[in-house]
């Protein structure tokens, strides 16, 4: 039997472990990446290993984040970063240089490499046929020393695409429409492996759009061949020679499939509060806007802004919309200030943001209270914008562009004869804003802010704990849910202290305060608890905090790793009906959980009704060592001075 493409690069990368889906396995990793609001955390945990280079083929830190400098915090992060950077082998992408996903991309990514990042997002390099796999920063910061990534085999889905887009539907209206079939749990436990003839017509950009919003399916990762029109790509960046052909064998087999027409798609929208609530745009027409906003790692293309540009020419934008523009890399913002697009959309009324992610994690541009935001991003969770009240549309930029100038959620194809942009034969490569590491790491100095603190560390747990219920959640509870971001929040990523008191704190403004005076506590979460961003701040803070376990009907699978990586038990209901039976403040006792094994759920009891729950989990027996350790740094250290031991 043939192999698919994801197979075939994991495969080659097999460290240990039988590659059939549910079976636990562990990867090599080519290469890594960061960025600034995960990556302090993550080259802290780096250094705590005490480990002198990065032996990755290619590890970089990305800065395009926290960029809002309203305080000392994200300067004197930024400048950890780099010094960090120089000393220990990775090469530091500057402010300004670009989002992370559209500058590997553009740079670095290699079809047929591994990719691992501290950002839920890093499938976008799935467009570019590498296996790209989002996770936490403490994994991140393990690859970066030479270990290797464990996961549980994913199931592969095939996603065949047929034909080709009619004019004005976009590569972001076939994942809407991939959305609305599958849901935002649909991809849990799946690897999302695209084929058919329609993928000859989609350019790379397109195809990382796609693999991009995977993470909104909840993938593991999302997967396109690499083909010719990868090489093409490839060619025009000036790196045709990373390229290598990846291609599913006719007769590899999936999991199971999906078949889209692309020719009968048409322009599509999410709805409010989820990426999945996605309708045509003609349907919703007659909403009226206040605020566009176009750019993100999903949609910052010189493509997809070129698009807006020549929709814009000539126009204004109407007076009740603010659009803001956020090229996705320097080189993009290079190329349309050099054939004069910029001033199409200066001359329209657009306000010109910098290259990076800003609107699209609450980092400035929060639309009016109550008002309709229209974005070309890939999440519009419930107070994500920076503004509570605020109802947030996703759409391709065509879409985002008509609706600014009419100030209603517009259908391009009301525009007439649609614009079509060719793929740049030649793009121009600069890479002075990505800094080598230096030659002589014993030359750097690591300069560490007062707002940098030491990486807190868990004690092992016992094997009876008890903790009142501290909070009790609906489902699909998101990581922005859990640990804010936004111009306030993300500065203190560095300083968990300071951080944690803001767990929940748009859920519940007193779950930190009433944590920490109980001495900690236990969470009971619904369906898809943890989904959204890799932040692993929302198991680290919740730990410091003192949360022992969240039990919950199912979780993420991001953040599920990251509540193991910190040492809280994550546990899933056998019985649904029991999440009924505890309410905020009970007290749980789970006893014997030294005898965890994999496979064999356990028992809690609820001791002011003495009612006994029998609690499942899926964790594996590294998993479990490491969640009994206390967490992935305790058990790495155990590891290593049990080696030292024996050598």
């Amino acid at each position: 039997m043939g192999k698919s493409a994801a197979e075939k690069i994991i495969s080659r990368h097999l460290v240990t472990g039988n590659p059939v889906a549910g079976e636990q396995i562990a990867i090599k990793i080519d290469q890594t990446l960061t960025q600034d609001a995960t990556g302090t955390m993550a080259y802290l945990q780096f250094e705590a290993m005490g480990i002198p280079q990065v032996k990755t083929d290619l590890s970089v830190s990305y800065i395009d984040h926290n960029t809002l400098q309203s305080g000392f915090e994200n300067a004197d992060d930024h400048l950890y970063l780099q010094t960090v950077a120089a000393k220990h082998g990775v090469y530091f992408s500057r402010p300004g240089n670009g989002i992370c996903h559209q500058v590997h991309l553009e740079r670095f990514g290699k079809p047929g490499h591994t990719l691992l990042g501290s950002d839920s997002h890093t499938p976008t390099g799935g467009g570019l046929g590498m296996l790209a796999i989002g996770a936490g920063g403490l994994d991140v910061a393990v690859a970066m020393a030479g270990g290797p990534f464990y996961l549980t085999m994913p199931e592969i889905i095939k996603v065949e695409l047929t034909g080709g887009l009619s004019p004005w539907v976009t590569a972001k209206d076939i994942i809407l429409e991939v959305l609305r079939r599958l849901s935002v749990k649909g991809g849990v436990g799946k690897i999302i492996e695209y084929a058919g003839d329609g993928v000859k017509t989609l350019s790379v950009p397109e195809r990382a759009t796609i693999t991009n919003m995977g993470a909104e399916l909840g993938a593991t990762t999302s997967i396109f061949p690499s083909d010719e029109v990868t090489k093409e790509f490839l060619k025009a960046q000036g790196r045709e020679e990373c390229w290598q052909e990846i291609l599913a064998d006719e007769d590899a087999a999936y999991a199971s499939s999906v078949t889209i027409d692309l020719g009968t798609l048409e322009p599509l929208a999410a709805q409010p509060h989820s990426p999945d609530a996605v309708t045509t745009v003609a349907e919703l027409s007659n909403i009226n806007v206040r605020q566009v906003a176009i750019g993100s790692c999903t949609n910052s293309s010189f493509v997809d802004l070129m698009r807006v540009a020549l929709i814009l020419k000539g126009k204004t934008i109407h007076p009740d919309v603010s659009l803001v523009i956020s090229p996705g890399s320097r080189q993009v913002f290079h190329m349309l200030a050099d054939n004069g697009a910029l001033n199409h959309l200066i001359n329209a009324g657009a306000r010109i943001l910098e290259s990076a992610c800003g609107p699209c994690i609450g980092m400035g541009q929060s639309p009016p209270s109550g008002s309709v935001s229209v974005r070309t991003f890939n999440r519009n969770f419930k107070g994500r914008s920076g503004t509570a009240d605020a109802t947030i549309y996703l759409v391709s930029p065509e879409t985002a562009a008509a609706t600014a100038l009419t100030g209603h959620l517009t259908d391009p194809r009301t525009l007439g004869e649609a614009i079509e942009v060719e793929q740049p034969h030649s793009y121009p490569a600069d890479d002075t804003m990505v800094l080598p590491p230096q030659a002589d790491p014993n030359k750097v100095s690591v300069r560490r802010g007062p707002n940098i603190k030491p990486v807190p560390v868990k004690e092992p747990l016992s094997n009876q704990t008890s903790g009142k219920v501290v909070l009790k959640t609906g489902d699909n509870i998101t990581t922005d849910d859990i640990m804010p971001a936004g111009a306030k929040v993300l500065p203190l990523r560095s300083n968990i202290p300071a951080i944690s008191e803001y767990v929940f704190s748009g859920i519940d403004p007193d779950f930190s305060k009433r944590t920490k005076e109980l001495g900690g506590g236990i969470i009971i979460g619904g369906t898809n608890y943890g989904q959204g961003s890799s932040r692993e701040h929302a198991a680290l803070a919740p730990m410091y905090l003192g949360i022992k376990a969240v039990i919950a009907k199912s979780f993420a699978r991001i953040h599920k790793a990251n509540l193991v990586n910190f040492g809280i038990l994550p546990l899933t209901f056998t019985d649904e009906n029991d999440y009924d039976d505890i309410n905020p403040n009970d007290t749980v006792l789970i006893e014997d959980i030294h005898q965890l094994k994999p496979g064999v759920p356990i028992t809690a009891a609820v001791t002011e009704t003495g009612k006994e729950i029998r609690l499942a989990h899926d964790l594996d027996s590294r998993s479990i060592e490491i969640v009994l350790a206390g967490g992935l740094l305790n058990y790495t250290k155990n590891r290593e001075k049990e080696t030292s031991q024996n050598n």
